[in-house]
């Protein structure tokens, strides 16, 4: 019996939705936002996934935080978490995947270094949508003081390993669901 490659594809959302819980746990605590792992399993889920199944996979991450599952970061969880000082990188993680996925199935990504520069962009887009965000509540200055700037050179870093990570688990998704990114 084989499975069918939608239900591959489920299966892909929930692994991918189960790499960003994990990698909330992989955390540098930080006020008011936590360094963490998620954005390299966000743009990997787009990445390799295309853009309407990286964001189902996203979108499955934040429901299970929103219904209690201890899914984000310090094993947190809830309402209030999207509307606390990380609500705008919460937010941030849907339209980055879905440009993530468009960036994979258009062939930007083939290439190292402008493949590592449109991550890094869609990081920096992650870390304005986030810092805008706190900024309603702490001013702009301390947003990107303490919700921007600390987090490039890592996001510089999870760039680089995103397109290395996406090189690798690309083909390997293909040999069980035969179609490109969607």
């Amino acid at each position: 019996m084989t499975s069918s490659p939608i239900a591959l594809r489920l299966a892909a959302v929930v692994a991918f939705a189960a790499l960003m819980a994990l990698s909330a746990q992989i955390a540098v605590p930080m006020v008011p936002v936590p360094m963490t792992l998620q954005s390299f399993a966000v743009l990997l889920a787009g990445a390799v996934m295309g853009p309407r199944w990286g964001v189902a996979s996203v979108l499955l991450y934040l429901a299970a935080a929103m219904v209690g599952l201890p899914v984000l970061s310090d094993a947190a969880s809830g309402i209030a978490r999207f509307t606390g000082p990380t609500a705008g990188y919460l937010v941030a993680f849907i339209p980055a995947a879905f440009l993530a996925g468009w960036l994979a199935r258009n062939g930007r990504l083939t290439r190292l270094i402008p493949a590592t520069a449109w991550m890094v962009a869609l990081h920096l887009l992650i870390l304005a949508w986030g810092s805008a965000w706190l900024a309603l509540d702490v001013g702009m200055e301390p947003a990107l003081r303490n919700g921007a700037l600390p987090f490039i050179p890592g996001a510089v870093i999870k760039s680089l390993l995103v397109v290395l990570a996406a090189r690798a688990l690309t083909p390997a998704l293909a040999r069980f669901v035969p179609v490109r990114p969607a």
